[in-house]
């Protein structure tokens, strides 16, 4: 069902002219991803991270995307609802009333539960002494980001945009 939602946000991805609504779109997929692997794997923690990740770049993609195009509207046509509409009613169909998805994904469901008491030992492996370093490293290293980002962001600077 995770996947038919993702195969679906990507068709609709493709049709958006919007950056606001490319960016819900984006949003919506990165939350579908993120539940997919934390589902398929035992943790859900390169799932956080991906979801951080690309939460930050889609904050810096609102920053952009409000001082540039401030007083863009929003607009969008009703053939092109329709049409989605339509795309993902059939797809949905499709996928409901095809089996051997179903038996294909409790195989897959089945297989990855096998690696679910490996992959403990891969995360504590993560946090023992020669990684833990560079755990701490890339703190850091994100931290001093964010205290660059606001220093260079500062109200008293002005906007980002320059008017001509």
């Amino acid at each position: 069902m995770l996947t038919m939602l993702n195969f679906i946000m990507s068709i609709t991805f493709m049709t958006l002219n919007h950056p606001m609504t490319m960016g819900l779109t984006l949003l919506i997929q990165t939350i579908l991803i993120s539940m997919i692997t934390g589902l398929l794997n035992s943790n859900f923690w390169f799932s956080y991270i991906l979801f951080l990740i690309m939460i930050g770049g889609m904050l810096v993609l609102f920053i952009y995307m409000t001082s540039i195009a401030s007083n863009e509207m929003f607009a969008y046509s009703n053939s092109l609802m329709m049409m989605m509409s339509i795309l993902m009613f059939s797809i949905s169909i499709f996928f409901i009333f095809n089996d051997s998805m179903w038996l294909n994904l409790s195989l897959m469901f089945n297989e990855s539960f096998i690696f679910k008491m490996n992959n403990f030992y891969n995360l504590t492996k993560f946090f023992t002494y020669p990684s833990i370093y560079m755990i701490f490293f890339m703190i850091i290293y994100l931290l001093l980001t964010l205290v660059v980002v606001v220093k260079i962001t500062k109200i008293e600077y002005g906007p980002l945009r320059q008017k001509f």
